[in-house]
């Protein structure tokens, strides 16, 4: 029987042997999970199911298990890394084969896929042309590399202080002239878009009336707007705007040919103030632009994809999904890197990072492999030494079998 035992041995080592050469090999593959061999005694059994013998008859390997252990965190230069820091896999499409991978280190192909370097593609939530996320079922995330459409101004807001020691003008004796500073106090302007995203300037004139109200005009592109006044703001005794906010919409015409034309601004004061001290513009904002150009793009934490345009605006292209299994052990593997699901796995539970027991998304960076490189290489020793330990066990009952061969 010492032969079954050391043979069941020697196999046993080989196996432990194998499992760690694999680790070896692979611990600087990125997102490579190590394993480790399991091992079970081994006893025969009577027909009675009785009086066996308390003696075994070797040993087994009773499975091979990965540790799904959080590997080490590597800073890249590629954008479109990502590491997972916690729970989860990223959820990959082959034309329709779903399999799941720590492995982040993806590109973008000719149509605008993010993929792996086996060209399968990550999956997530898409974006409509507006940013908005359609979160049903999770499908390959293509980034839309289209011009950024622009956006009309239709709306102003201002915060300013208007100085109240200011000397009244009276319209009646010194009308209103854009080109003539005598005839106003202070003056701002904005660059406003129209439906084409062509930049043109709106500018406002603040000049102060005898009854202390402030008449508000306004011209476009050097050319005034409208015959009088397009606003009047009323302050009381502590300098605070009393006009009713948002002012009713200026119609500025487009200078561009073929845009809407004129295209109605609203303008918004609140905040204003009329205090003894200098005109001051605390803040002059507008919600239009122009178009622009995808320039680059980074994924934040919660796996939504930024894009950044040339225009200085930011758009949602989609959101990377993670999946989670309650035992990624019964993951079946599937070689480079990538698992899939099985029936001992459990179903995937799909959700965006940093929800539930996914973990979060970490931009420009890898995870590394979770093999202790010098563990590894002293359990190699300790394994070797199981194997001589085996084959000295077969070598002893030899002799002992050509003792008994050698009787007379």
């Amino acid at each position: 029987m010492s032969f079954q035992q050391g043979l069941s041995g020697l196999n046993a080592a080989a196996k432990n042997l194998d499992v760690i050469g694999n680790n070896v090999a692979n611990s600087s593959t990125v997102g490579f999970k190590q394993s480790q061999a399991q091992f079970a005694d081994v006893y025969a059994n009577s027909l009675t199911g009785a009086g066996g013998s308390n003696v075994g008859i070797g040993t087994k390997v009773s499975q091979v298990t990965q540790q799904f252990t959080q590997g080490n965190i590597t800073s890249t230069n590629n954008p479109l890394d990502m590491a997972i820091n916690g729970g989860g896999f990223f959820r990959m499409d082959t034309n329709g084969e779903i399999a799941y991978q720590r492995n982040g280190q993806f590109q973008l192909d000719k149509s605008g896929y993010i993929v792996n370097p086996t060209g399968a593609k990550l999956t997530g939530y898409t974006a409509n042309a507006s940013g908005v996320l359609s979160v049903g079922a999770p499908s390959p995330i293509r980034i839309n590399t289209a011009d950024l459409v622009p956006n009309i101004t239709t709306d102003v807001t201002a915060v300013l202080n208007l100085d109240s020691g200011s000397t009244p003008i009276d319209g009646t004796v010194t009308p209103f002239n854009m080109n003539d500073p005598t005839t106003f106090h202070n003056s701002t302007a904005v660059s406003v878009y129209d439906s084409l995203g062509n930049s043109q300037t709106l500018q406002t004139y603040y000049v102060k009336r005898p009854s202390g109200a402030w008449d508000v005009y306004a011209a476009n592109d050097g050319t005034q707007i409208g015959a009088g006044p397009v606003a009047t703001l009323n302050f009381n005794a502590s300098g605070a705007l009393t006009t009713a906010m948002p002012l009713a919409a200026i119609n500025v015409p487009a200078t561009a040919t073929g845009a809407t034309s004129p295209f109605p601004v609203t303008f918004d004061y609140t905040g204003t103030t009329q205090f003894g001290s200098a005109f001051s513009v605390n803040t002059l904002d507008q919600n239009g632009y122009t178009s622009g150009r995808l320039a680059g793009f980074n994924v934040g934490s919660d796996g939504v994809v930024l894009g950044r345009y040339t225009n200085g605006q930011s758009a949602v292209l989609g959101q990377v999904v993670l999946a989670n299994f309650s035992n990624p052990n019964g993951l079946q593997q599937m070689g480079n890197n990538m698992w899939t699901e099985s029936s001992t796995s459990g179903s995937p539970l799909v959700g965006t990072p940093n929800s539930g027991s996914l973990g979060v998304l970490q931009s420009s960076a890898v995870e590394d492999s979770n093999v202790d490189l010098t563990a590894e290489l002293v359990n190699m020793i300790t394994a070797q030494r199981v194997y001589q330990a085996n084959a000295q066990t077969i070598k002893t009952q030899d002799a002992v079998m050509q003792t008994l061969v050698n009787l007379r």
